[in-house]
């Protein structure tokens, strides 16, 4: 698969060595107003009295929205998902079957429909909670509807509300074509009597030019192994833009309405042990103790080791908290950090 993507990366070099004069010249047009854009979102960022507390964006008023986590469907029939390029934060991480799911975390924008949504499992509940999220699932193995039940966490479940608050989409057959709207999702809370008016915790973010000047071993391109080309995932950085584009295999995530792709401005991978526990398929992850992990932002790639703060994965580096580049974030788990590959000749 990585040879694939390394044959794939140099063809387009060849092929963009062929540009004519004038390609090259709108090429650069291209770049110097993506780069004025870039300049313009950062000056901004700073000047604003306030700050998004999950991707540190400037903001002309303090949020006080409470974060809402939604279990989002990555199987091939799911895809292109809607609503992930809103996501402020994203957790990929194993369901059964060698099958990732997304938690998706959504605090500083609302897209008007997120999609398909899927089952819950124990660790997703447990990282949903780290940001008193307003927890949305389709379904859920027995342990972790005995949490939710327990009403470990404030939620609202397709089982409950299958052609009500949840719809399903007939261009997708079950399960994969359930789908919410944020106003119902509003609906839910209200139904349910949940507050939704309390911002989580911010996250820490580099500063000023602190995030220009981030060290670290270039790694533009890289890719996360799950066992599968269907989910393999692959992270390419454009240096107009300052940010990663995110590809299942060939394809680009991006959303299904829209067709704008998800851009990722942090991309942290976390070692955590994973066990097998019944015959589904079901797994344990260790999302307690800590481990290894790489921190990918601005083209380059640094070493970190994660703790669990309160529900949080947070890295450090040399024993101090690493800060996050302001904007969107994606967090893959993996059985091994062997799972990560990139080339850092670049």
């Amino acid at each position: 698969m990585r040879k694939t993507w390394i044959a794939v990366l140099v063809a387009a070099m060849v092929l963009a060595s062929g540009c004519s004069s004038k390609e090259t010249e709108k090429k650069e047009t291209v770049k110097e107003h993506k780069e004025k854009e870039v300049e313009t979102v950062e000056k901004e960022t700073e000047e604003l009295p306030y700050r998004f507390p999950l991707t540190g964006v400037g903001s002309k008023e303090e949020s006080s929205d409470r974060a809402v986590a939604v279990i989002v469907n990555n199987h091939p029939k799911a895809r292109p998902q809607s609503g992930l390029p809103e996501a402020d934060i994203v957790y990929e991480v194993l369901a059964e079957g060698g099958v990732t799911r997304f938690v998706a975390l959504f605090q500083s924008e609302k897209p008007e429909k997120v999609g398909p949504v899927r089952s819950a499992r124990e660790y997703f509940i447990g990282l949903a909670s780290g940001f008193d999220s307003f927890f949305i699932a389709h379904g859920y193995s027995p342990e972790a509807k005995e949490m939710l039940e327990r009403g470990e966490i404030d939620n609202i479940n397709g089982m409950q509300y299958d052609g009500t608050l949840f719809k399903r989409a007939d261009f997708r057959k079950a399960p994969h074509n359930s789908y919410i709207t944020f106003k119902n999702i509003l609906k839910g809370a209200e139904m349910r009597g949940y507050g939704m008016d309390k911002a989580p915790e911010p996250a820490v973010f580099l500063i000023g030019e602190e995030a220009g000047q981030l060290e670290g071993t270039p790694a533009e391109d890289f890719m996360v192994s799950y066992g599968s080309p269907s989910f393999d995932v692959i992270y390419e950085y454009d240096a107009d833009q300052q940010k990663y584009h995110r590809f299942n295999g060939s394809e680009e995530t991006v959303d299904l309405e829209s067709k704008e792709p998800v851009l990722l401005d942090n991309i942290l991978v976390v070692q955590m042990n994973h066990k097998i526990v019944d015959n589904a398929g079901r797994r344990e992850i260790d999302m307690k103790y800590g481990g290894k992990g790489y921190l990918f932002q601005k083209g380059k790639v640094n070493e970190i080791q994660w703790k669990n703060e309160a529900g949080r994965i947070v890295p450090y580096k040399d024993g101090s908290k690493a800060g996050f580049v302001p904007g969107k974030t994606w967090i893959n788990i993996v059985p091994s950090i062997s799972d990560v590959s990139f080339d850092s000749q670049q």
